[in-house]
Formats: structure tokens, sequence, C-alpha cells
């Protein structure tokens, strides 16, 4: 008689790194408040090791999806501290602009491709990964132009981005405990 483990579901975790520091990060993309050392530490854990701890245990559950996305997007919360940090630190020169934009870029087209796999999931998902194809692409937009303008739209975008990212994670856990939808996904 084998016996069957129930494992809890790692997503809201990883939602809610990937969510709580967008809205932090791109709080400051719209002007609100300048880049600071608590930026960079909910990057670098709750954003990046969280959400690559939440990739992992996507994996133990045989979650391609889940994998891919939190790994991929905690080792980017991880390298952007990197990126902005390393040349404090005088380990490395600053990324130019330009250069710093194909890096969006590249996330961008990534994160395209993911949302194509969120089709066949619910519509909060949808959007997740739609607003953030968009944001990457206005923060690559920025970065190219040099324009504060696109910068504060990206920055707006993100905080509506990130917010989606936490009611899915409270909904995953909300609706859990409860044991039926409270909060629609949709």
């Amino acid at each position: 008689m084998s016996q069957t483990i129930k494992l809890a579901n790692p997503a809201p975790l990883g939602l809610m790194g990937f969510g709580m520091t967008t809205v932090l990060l791109n709080i400051h993309n719209a002007g609100f408040f300048p880049l600071d050392s608590m930026i960079l530490a909910m990057g670098l854990f709750v954003g990046g090791l969280g959400q690559v701890c939440a990739g992992l245990l996507e994996f133990k559950k045989g979650n391609t999806f889940g994998l891919t996305a939190f790994t991929s997007y905690g080792f980017f919360w991880i390298s952007l501290v990197a990126l902005l940090f390393f040349p404090k630190l005088g380990l490395s020169e600053p990324t130019s602009a330009a250069f710093m934009a194909w890096y969006f870029i590249m996330y961008g087209i990534f994160t395209g491709f993911m949302f194509i796999a969120t089709l066949r999931g619910n519509r909060v998902s949808q959007f997740i990964f739609a607003s953030l194809t968009v944001l990457f692409f206005l923060l690559a937009a920025r970065d190219l132009t040099g324009s504060a303008t696109i910068g504060v739209i990206a920055g707006y975008v993100g905080i509506i981005c990130g917010l989606s990212a936490i009611y899915d994670a409270m909904a995953q856990v909300i609706n859990e405990q409860y044991g039926k939808e409270v909060m629609p996904l949709f």
C-alpha cells in the first residue's frame, strides 16, 4: 500500500515575492521614491531567493511552467540587484542604458512566450504575464530613448502588474483555506 504525500502549493510564495518586489521597484520607477537598500534587499531576497525556492518546489510538483517562471524571474531579480550593486562595489563598470535595454528586451521576449502558455490558464495569470511583457518593453524603450515619461508609465504598469500577482497569490491561499472560490481567478 503506497501513501500519497500532498504537497503544498508553492505558487503563492513565488507570486507574493514577485508581486511585492515588483510593486516596490515600480513605485520607484513611477517617481515616488528613490532606489534604496529596501528595494535592493527585497529584490535579492524576496523577489530573488523567494521565487527561486518557489520554482524549485514547483519542480518537485512536476510543474514545468511554475519551475520556469519562478526560477527565471527569481534570477532576474538577483541579476538586477547585481547589475545595480556591482559597480558600487567596484566589481564592474555600470552597464550602459542601451545595453540594459537589451536585458529588458530579452526578458520581454521570454515573458511574451510565457504569456502564450498562460492562455490555457486563468485570466489573472494571463493579465500578469501580459502586463509584465508590456512592462519589460516599456523599460527597454525608456533605456533606449532616455525618456523619463516612458519610465513613469512603466512604473504605473509595474505597480498594476505587481498588485495583480499579489491578488493571484492571496486568491490561491484564501480559496484553498476555505475550500471554495472566495476570490475568483476568472
